[in-house]
C-alpha cells in the first residue's frame, strides 16, 4: 500500500508514551488505510494497514484473539 506523505493528517502518539520520549509510535487514520511511524523519527518510514488487518492487531494486542 502506497503512503502519500503530502496528504494532511492528524497523527496521535500512544498513550504509553512519556513526555520523556522512549520507544513510541503515532498512527494516524486515513482514507482507508491506518498508518503508523516512529514518534522520533517522523520523516522516516510510515507502515501503512488497510482498517481490518489494524483491527485484528488491536484485538490480538488487547488480549482479546483474532
Amino acid at each position: 500500500m502506497n503512503v502519500d506523505r503530502t496528504a494532511s493528517r492528524s497523527w496521535i502518539k500512544s498513550s504509553y508514551s512519556s513526555e520523556e520520549g522512549g520507544q513510541c509510535v503515532e498512527v494516524a487514520a486515513c482514507a482507508g488505510a491506518v498508518q503508523v511511524r516512529d514518534s522520533k523519527d517522523q520523516a522516516g518510514p510510515v507502515l501503512a494497514f488497510d482498517r481490518a488487518a489494524w483491527q485484528a492487531f488491536v484485538r490480538f494486542a488487547a488480549g482479546h484473539g483474532a
